[in-house]
């Protein structure tokens, strides 16, 4: 794990901006690079004076988000129908089961995902695949990113030399975040299928 925070720093400190746009643009194609990490690191690398500032930490990283996230989500939006139509009705059934549920709380799921370790590299897929409206899922992509961004950027620029302190903090919430998501699934489906299931529905 140090190793690996190393490379990642290391990509911060020797591209500076670029590296962190390239980086951001990775975790949000479903590539495990740390963008927390690289989010503190690139904050309190402008708190030292090694990048200019640490707004344009954050914007550089918020963009390189929306590139990535709309690439996995033209991924999605272009191949998702072909793949379903070859396993059949069942996966076309699913696929439109999808597409209502992003067009009822897509904007919501969405924004919440770009918060949650992961699921936030990956949530871009499943609302290309049901074909979510593009110009709601831009639009709530780049604000839960740009909150997100900015948000780390200025605690990496807050504490300074003193990151690394923090970096485990933002990991354990991430965390946290990530098991109380997985916990509001489950009971989602369960209370979903309790009342599929009741007569006369």
């Amino acid at each position: 794990m140090e190793h690996f925070q190393s490379l990642i720093l290391g990509l911060v400190h020797a591209y500076g901006y670029a590296g962190l746009f390239i980086i951001m643009m990775l975790g949000n194609l479903a590539v495990p690079v740390g963008s927390e990490i690289a989010l503190v690191a690139g904050g309190a690398a402008a708190g030292a004076g090694q990048l200019s500032s640490w707004l344009l930490v954050g914007l550089a990283a918020t963009l390189g988000e929306i590139v990535g996230g709309v690439l996995l989500y033209a991924i999605g939006y272009y191949g998702g129908a072909p793949i379903a139509h070859r396993f059949g009705r069942r996966a076309e059934h699913e696929l439109a089961r999808a597409h209502g549920f992003y067009e009822k709380y897509g904007s919501g799921t969405v924004f919440i995902c770009r918060f949650i370790p992961f699921v936030r590299g990956v949530s871009s897929l499943p609302a290309g695949i049901s074909r979510m409206q593009k110009r709601f899922f831009i639009t709530y992509h780049a604000l839960g990113s740009a909150i997100y961004c900015f948000g780390l950027a200025y605690l990496g620029f807050a504490f300074g030399r003193h990151s690394d302190a923090i970096l485990p903090a933002v990991q354990r919430s991430g965390r946290t975040l990530l098991v109380a998501a997985a916990i509001a699934v489950v009971v989602f489906v369960a209370m979903r299928r309790r009342f599929a299931t009741k007569p006369g529905s």
